[in-house]
């Protein structure tokens, strides 16, 4: 089937037509980079990251863009409560938010552009709105000037009232409208600044993806992808700067955007401060387990996210590695002719959740046969959607292998030791003497399971 995709600015599912099928271009609002991200932070990472990689499958360039926010005032003011310089702090904190996503089997976009290296971009974007009288200049500050976008508010469908109240504006004198947004205000001295023609200032927040997005992809681009928080008024904003700075009728073609997660039953945030972060849920579970847990619920609905669901994730895990681990070879299959109903599911929407019903049927079937040829030909499949998901892409025995930085067990090599010993004393008929290192291993974690020709062996967390 072909690609659909629910487009927040229809309220519809669409059938995806890309702008130029030989170049499919996509946006999708990155970290703002002034703390450790939470996994509510990493669900459109995770999410969309799946999306590039069905894109990819199915057409011959497709370029994914993330920006980095690496000037805003959360980085001023954490910069200073840390007493580290803006420059520290987000070259710190970006690489720890890089390592996460790689942990969470996130690919990392063609371009990674930070604000910071986009400011003329940013101000000539800002002086073409102020030319074409949709923004104006008061007391050191540039805002745009909503009431000269007849059709503001397209995407989120807020009436008036709403948009003021749900805008992220201060209530200041100089500005004409309630609603006015600010697309460059002033430094005080003790704050970062660049010179423009409305003197020493910084950009407002919308204003960044604005350019980000123009530079390196056009006034016009296929998708454009972020959390449901993001619609209004970051979203919103974005489009009404863009549209009315280069004159177009779009800013992007498709809008998506992954529902809110909670934790434990409630909603995910750090100004309630009831988050994990991926840096904490990393020493306790392998990343993959993480992943599969965000991509276990559609990507448009409330997700809860539990620890108890990550081990219902690893379990789930096991058994698809499991019944890669009992197979022999491999046939080589490209994740564009992944299995038809994973294929089919995910290009329904992105229903990441049929999509891994799917691969466990592959599984099932690949556990029950005992033809060699079909058996390389499902490990083949299953690999091949898995590709797609972003998951399945280690050796099994290394996921078997895994266990939490905290409380570190028997070694891979002790391990070893003593299943070369049972085997041993199973050879020389001393039953009680396997039986104690059996029971030796299962105390420490250690789950045996004997093959003909060998003994496999995992950890259980």
């Amino acid at each position: 089937m072909a690609l659909t995709l629910h487009n927040t600015l229809s309220r519809t599912k669409e059938a995806f037509v890309p702008i130029d099928p030989s170049h499919v271009r996509m946006y999708v609002c990155g970290p703002t980079v002034y703390d450790y991200a939470h996994i509510g932070n990493a669900r459109p990472i995770v999410v969309f990251d799946v999306l590039y990689r069905l894109l990819r499958s199915q057409y011959p360039r497709v370029t994914y863009v993330r920006n980095i926010t690496d000037i805003d005032d959360k980085i001023i003011e954490r910069a200073k409560a840390n007493g580290e310089t803006i420059g520290a702090l987000t070259q710190r904190t970006g690489e720890v938010f890089a390592e996460d996503m790689a942990a969470l089997g996130a690919r990392v976009p063609d371009i990674q552009p930070r604000a910071t290296e986009h400011i003329p971009q940013m101000v000539d974007m800002i002086g073409t709105l102020v030319a074409k009288g949709n923004a104006y200049a008061a007391e050191g500050h540039v805002l745009f000037n909503v009431p000269s976008m007849p059709d503001y508010g397209q995407l989120s469908r807020r009436n008036r009232d709403e948009q003021i109240d749900g805008a992220r504006v201060d209530v200041a004198p100089y500005k004409r409208d309630p609603a006015d947004f600010v697309l460059w205000k002033p430094s005080a001295d003790d704050q970062p600044g660049w010179d423009s023609p409305w003197g020493r200032g910084r950009p407002g927040w919308h204003i960044e993806c604005s350019a980000m997005a123009a530079a390196h992809l056009g006034d016009i681009f296929d998708i454009h992808a972020g959390g449901i928080d993001l619609v209004f008024p970051h979203h919103e904003n974005e489009i009404a700067q863009s549209r009315c700075a280069h004159g177009t009728p779009a800013m992007a073609r498709y809008w998506l955007h992954n529902g809110f997660l909670m934790a434990e039953g409630e909603k995910m945030s750090k100004s309630l401060g009831n988050f994990y972060t991926p840096r904490e849920l990393l020493e306790e579970f392998p990343g993959e387990a993480l992943r599969y847990t965000l991509l276990s619920g559609h990507y448009r609905q409330p997700f809860d996210f539990t620890k108890e669901g990550v081990r219902q994730a690893r379990a789930a895990l096991d058994r698809l590695y499991g019944a890669l681990r009992g197979a022999g070879a491999v046939a080589a299959i490209e994740p564009k002719d992944a299995p038809h109903l994973v294929r089919s599911a995910l290009e329904d929407d992105l229903n990441t959740s049929q999509a891994l019903a799917a691969l466990h049927d592959l599984a099932g079937a690949l556990n029950k046969t005992t033809d060699p040829v079909l058996q390389a030909r499902l490990k083949g499949e299953i690999l091949a959607g898995g590709a797609l998901l972003g998951l399945l892409e280690q050796d099994p025995e290394d996921w078997f292998r895994w266990q939490p930085k905290a409380g570190a067990g028997l070694t891979d090599a002790e391990i070893e030791t003593l299943i070369a010993d049972r085997r041993a004393a199973r050879a020389a008929k001393n039953f009680a003497e396997a039986d104690r290192i059996r029971d030796q291993l299962v105390a420490a974690g250690v789950a045996l399971e004997d093959k003909p020709d060998r003994t496999l062996w995992r950890r259980e967390w």
